[in-house]
């Protein structure tokens, strides 16, 4: 393997199967380049320790898409853009170390009290403006970012799917330069996951993923604070998420690479998490980390029981086809019962009422479905303060 083969490989995050790399991103220069000493050794070749981790077919993101302050990010060969300085990107949960993830839930509360409280001068944001790319429509994520950063003193663009069309009408790399030279951050939701790699490969300011297909990782910051108020810990909770293998799930298990507990992932057969994202965060060792088909099994002894659509946007063709596979997975009045009279409800929202979950455990005392969708806004004020250095 080349020198820039192994690279894309390791700093692309994008599928690869026995070490080959995808197709390159737009730019990318066509000749070999030089890659950290720490990857590579003599001839260009992966050292026995970076081609350990690629066997894992979903590699995780490099620097190169998160941090460019990183030592472990190459410097770039002739033909790439030149290191937009020092972006701190938010693209993933485990992009924090657990430190950093508690230093933003515990900012994230203390904003959260001033906000309550009626505090207008508290105006962190202040003169700041964000860009907030959107090609997957949300009434939750465009409201919990526009109003948390307004509040905080900041403005917020909103960019539609037809005003913006993404890796379309303009290719990303000049979309993410562009913004950046006009805005302090950069907020996405996006279908594609290597849309949001490319936004935070080329920007010079940082980029805050929303979401896309593959994780949800503001989603689950926020689901994190709801814990740790309800629950009163973060640390050694049993969470156990019912349903589709989907990208909330996936972010499920970078929480779990970050803080210790224990995370049962229950679903349909053929419906379990994403093999790599799977392996990795039971690599990690941090978690105990299983998977499940039996509900009422798994949800003994839980602290929180978690459920998502069984069709997510995209999805809405199979969601027939779902049905009877998925129906002995609902979260009922009975399987709250079984988890015991401990156990909160989480839904990431919106929730088809009688399909995953019922009326009656959404209305229950134990729910905390709304708490936990007003955490999206003071969750995600803090990671942007994060970003942008103003803690």
């Amino acid at each position: 393997m080349t020198a820039r083969a192994a690279l894309a490989a390791r700093c692309t995050g994008y599928k690869v199967a026995g070490l080959q790399p995808p197709l390159p991103l737009n730019g990318w220069p066509s000749q070999p380049m030089a890659a950290s000493a720490g990857a590579m050794g003599m001839g260009g070749q992966l050292s026995a320790k970076a081609a350990s981790k690629c066997q894992i077919a979903w590699l995780p993101r490099c620097a190169m898409a998160r941090n460019y302050s990183s030592s472990s990010c190459p410097e770039p060969a002739p033909g790439w853009p030149a290191p937009p300085g020092n972006a701190r990107h938010f693209l993933a949960v485990d992009d924090y170390s657990k430190e950093e993830l508690f230093a933003v839930l515990a900012k994230a509360t203390d904003v959260k009290k001033k906000l309550l409280s009626g505090d207008t001068a508290y105006q962190p944001f202040n003169g700041l403006t964000m860009a907030m790319i959107f090609t997957k429509p949300s009434m939750r994520t465009r409201v919990s970012f526009e109003t948390g950063f307004f509040k905080l003193g900041g403005h917020a663009i909103y960019l539609d799917p037809n005003s913006i069309q993404i890796g379309k009408r303009e290719e990303t790399r000049d979309i993410a330069r562009v913004l950046a030279s006009y805005n302090d951050v950069i907020m996405a939701r996006l279908f594609d996951h290597k849309d949001m790699l490319d936004l935070a490969a080329y920007s010079s300011v940082p980029v805050v993923n929303g979401l896309t297909d593959y994780n949800h990782p503001c989603q689950l910051v926020a689901d994190a604070l709801t814990v740790r108020e309800h629950v009163g810990r973060l640390e050694g909770v049993k969470w156990v998420y019912v349903g589709d293998g989907n990208n909330v799930l996936t972010s499920h298990l970078e929480l779990a690479s970050v803080v210790p507990m224990e995370i049962v992932c229950c679903c349909p057969k053929g419906f379990e998490p994403a093999v790599e994202p799977l392996a990795r965060a039971q690599q990690k060792g941090i978690s105990k980390i299983t998977v499940s088909h039996d509900l009422m099994d798994a949800v003994k002894g839980a602290d929180v029981v978690y459920t998502d659509v069984w069709a997510s946007m995209g999805q809405k063709d199979e969601a027939e086809a779902r049905e009877s596979l998925f129906r002995p997975f609902q979260v009922t009045a009975d399987v709250m019962a079984a988890a015991g009279p401990q156990c909160k409800f989480l839904h990431c929202l919106p929730a088809e009422r009688g399909r995953e979950v019922t009326d009656e455990v959404c209305e229950a005392p134990s729910s905390l479905i709304f708490p936990q969708a007003e955490n999206r806004m003071h969750a995600q004020n803090a990671i942007l303060m994060h970003c942008l250095d103003k803690f």
